[in-house]
């Protein structure tokens, strides 16, 4: 419930934001599952973080590129989705640049370049915390029908 003092969640970006981002992870068991925090979402933007498990590790011994995109692909969400909006992929291209090893702590920082109409552009760097970049990822959203947050009633 809203203090009839404070600014209600739709004319505050940051409470529109979290509202979003906690509405969405009540509903990310992949993020979950995988082990996933939220650092930080503000509008247009969110950072996430994954330690790298050895069930995350490939035939080589170093971090799945799939779990990478994983990690850069749901930071990209919770960016797009942070205005309350349903948001979707369109398309993406990741390029890896080095490999993430068992026990790195992944930190996937999604920034929104351009978003206008129904689209937005938005640049993913995935690396390791204190480290070097792993991976750039771009993602291409599209809106869709619906809130983030009413969307949370519609699935129960």
């Amino acid at each position: 419930m809203v203090e009839a003092n404070s600014p209600s969640p739709s004319s505050d970006p940051q409470a529109l934001a979290d509202a979003a981002a906690d509405a969405m992870w009540s509903r990310d068991a992949v993020a979950r599952a995988l082990g996933m925090e939220r650092v930080e979402v503000t509008p247009g933007h969110a950072t996430l973080r994954m330690r790298v498990r050895s069930d995350m590790a490939n035939g080589h011994h170093i971090c799945h590129g799939g779990m990478i995109f994983t990690l850069a692909d749901t930071a990209f969400a919770y960016a797009c989705n942070s205005y309350n909006q349903n948001t979707v992929a369109s398309a993406c291209h990741i390029d890896f640049l080095a490999p993430g090893r068992e026990g790195d702590l992944l930190e996937a920082q999604a920034v929104e370049r351009a978003a206008g109409g129904r689209t937005g552009v938005y640049d993913v760097t995935v690396s390791v915390v204190g480290g070097k970049t792993l991976a750039l990822f771009r993602g291409k959203s599209a809106r869709i029908k619906g809130e983030v947050t009413a969307s949370l009633a519609d699935a129960q």
